[in-house]
């Protein structure tokens, strides 16, 4: 059971939070105004907090549930940890302050650590499964992080292009073809949680003893966040029409 609970929470990470970080790298690219950008960004507004939730509930998971694990996990990546974590709070800080102060220059320097914090989580994300599916360290390594970062990129796209509409849509549908815009989001989905099925199948995964605990009380949670998720994926299941507060 605690084996399945690390796996829902690490795919829902993946495949929820990929969509965001993938808009993120895809910026310049959709967005090639201050405007546009600021209605890109529109599109994961609404998610990209409850996202992120995902990702402190499997952390949360791991260390109370595989404390032996993620020991090996931290020790063994600390580097690679902290980029991670440094990314994230840069990705964040860049949708946070972008739009609350007026002017150009500020808009286009939080815009851009938007875009580095997004491509800093993804290539961290790849180097980390990387390590973990393949074993490969050091530079090489570089080769499968890019195939992973590929892939939140186009997972980005297809989400994108399910949120925006008109000439944003258009470049976002540019590997759907447009009709096919949710079929391809899940097919990408699906690469996504197929890359951590496996990476999670090479962990030798052994749980702790606090289990009885904490496992009825993870079971009680699991109902709320996913009703939770659903509500707000229901309220803004319309396409983005103007930017947002951000």
């Amino acid at each position: 059971m605690e084996i399945f609970i690390l796996a829902f929470f690490a795919l829902g990470y993946l495949v929820l939070a990929g969509a965001d970080i993938g808009v993120g790298m895809a910026l310049p690219y959709l967005g090639r105004s201050a405007a546009e950008r600021r209605e890109v960004i529109a599109a994961i507004a609404p998610f990209f907090l409850g996202n992120e939730v995902w990702l402190v509930a499997t952390a949360g998971v791991l260390a109370g549930l595989f404390p032996e694990r993620e020991g090996e996990l931290l020790a063994g990546n600390y580097s690679l940890v902290v980029a991670l974590l440094l990314a994230w709070v840069v990705r964040d800080m860049g949708l946070w302050l972008r739009g609350r102060v007026p002017g150009a220059r500020w808009q286009a320097f939080w815009d851009g650590a938007i875009v580095t914090g997004s491509w800093g989580l993804a290539l961290s994300w790849g180097l980390l499964l990387s390590q973990v599916l393949l074993g490969i360290q050091g530079p090489i390594a570089v080769l499968p992080a890019l195939v992973v970062a590929a892939l939140f990129t186009t997972h980005g796209l297809t989400f994108a292009a399910l949120r925006l509409r008109g000439r944003l849509r258009e470049r976002a549908a540019v590997l759907s073809g447009g009709a096919g815009e949710a079929r391809t989001y899940a097919l990408t989905s699906a690469a996504l949680a197929t890359v951590g099925v496996l990476a999670g199948l090479r962990l030798p995964l052994h749980p702790g003893t606090s289990g009885a605990v904490l496992v009825p009380v993870v079971m009680t949670m699991i109902p709320l966040l996913v009703a939770a998720q659903a509500w707000v994926w229901w309220t803004f299941r319309h396409r983005v029409s103007g930017p947002s507060y951000l």
